[in-house]
């Protein structure tokens, strides 16, 4: 099955969605519509009243379409990628953000509501998504981001630039020491797959640059573990400590932020396909005894 020379928009995209289904692609119809956009750049909705009339297929769509049956992202080839209300610069290098961390955007924003000019940091920013989309939406917050790639420093610093942000390269482990026990809020959405795990989609597992992927020990938790240290380290007594985790790592981040014995109000919180992929905490006071 192939893309003909000539055909027309309608045709083309309904060929192109069938191309993209035999190929395995999540979401074949959608796929097919943003790589027609991506060439015309009308919008959606203007791109489907074009379907309803006899325009031609823009030159060069078969060949967009061939890359994404190859399973090359889709973010990859039009190199943005759509997060809450931003538009992110992404390509190889960089963690393609997911829907599923909006709701945790969402969680710091909640907790924000009425906190005068918040103080906050995403450790391990990636594209910079989440610093972004809370510098966008918390009008007066002190917003920071830390990343250790060089290459996804580079994308962040091009998505960050206009917001305002102050993005330091560095890890997580250990960045910013200087403002240790100053901010509100630290949010962090680590690598965390473990060692051994091969993520099923080829998008991920080809494209998705392994640091970004793999937590660091057989169970992936190393890096989980360094963020939350990383949390009760800048956080002041009483700040709120969110981060993202696989569904099935939810019990052992709620049981290792116990044992720690600096954590209060330990809870997990579910996404938008109630999955547990998330899990929050207030760093207690020093001399907080349970």
């Amino acid at each position: 099955m192939t893309l003909e020379p000539g055909q027309s928009l309608a045709d083309a995209v309904a060929e192109a969605t069938a191309i993209l289904r035999d190929a395995g692609v999540p979401s074949p119809r959608v796929d097919a519509e943003l790589l027609a956009d991506h060439l015309l750049s009308v919008g959606l909705g203007r791109l489907r009243a074009m379907m309803l009339g006899d325009t031609p297929a823009p030159e060069g769509y078969a060949a967009l379409v061939a890359e994404r049956a190859g399973r090359t992202p889709l973010q990859h080839i039009t190199g943005v990628a759509h997060f809450r209300y931003l538009e992110l610069a992404v390509g190889p290098g960089v963690f393609i953000p997911r829907p599923e961390t909006e709701s945790v955007v969402q969680l710091v924003i909640d907790h924000v509501i009425g906190v005068p000019h918040p103080r906050i940091v995403d450790l391990g920013t990636g594209s910079g998504a989440i610093a972004g989309s809370i510098a966008h939406e918390v009008p007066g917050a002190e917003v920071h981001a830390v990343e250790f790639s060089p290459l996804a420093h580079a994308w962040a610093a091009r998505n960050l630039a206009p917001l305002g942000i102050n993005l330091v390269q560095g890890d997580l482990r250990d960045a910013l020491p200087e403002l240790n026990g100053t901010f509100d809020v630290v949010v962090s959405n680590p690598p965390y797959i473990p060692a051994e795990a091969i993520p099923n989609e080829p998008e991920v597992a080809l494209h998705d640059p392994p640091e970004a992927l793999y937590g660091g020990g057989a169970d992936g938790m190393e890096l989980p573990t360094a963020a939350a240290a990383s949390a009760a380290r800048l956080l002041r007594p009483g700040g709120y400590f969110v981060m993202e985790h696989a569904e099935v790592q939810a019990g052992w981040i709620s049981a290792m932020l116990a044992r720690a014995g600096n954590w209060t109000g330990i809870r997990t919180h579910l996404d938008l396909n109630g999955k547990e992929r998330a899990t929050s905490a207030l760093l207690a006071d020093p001399d907080y005894r349970e």
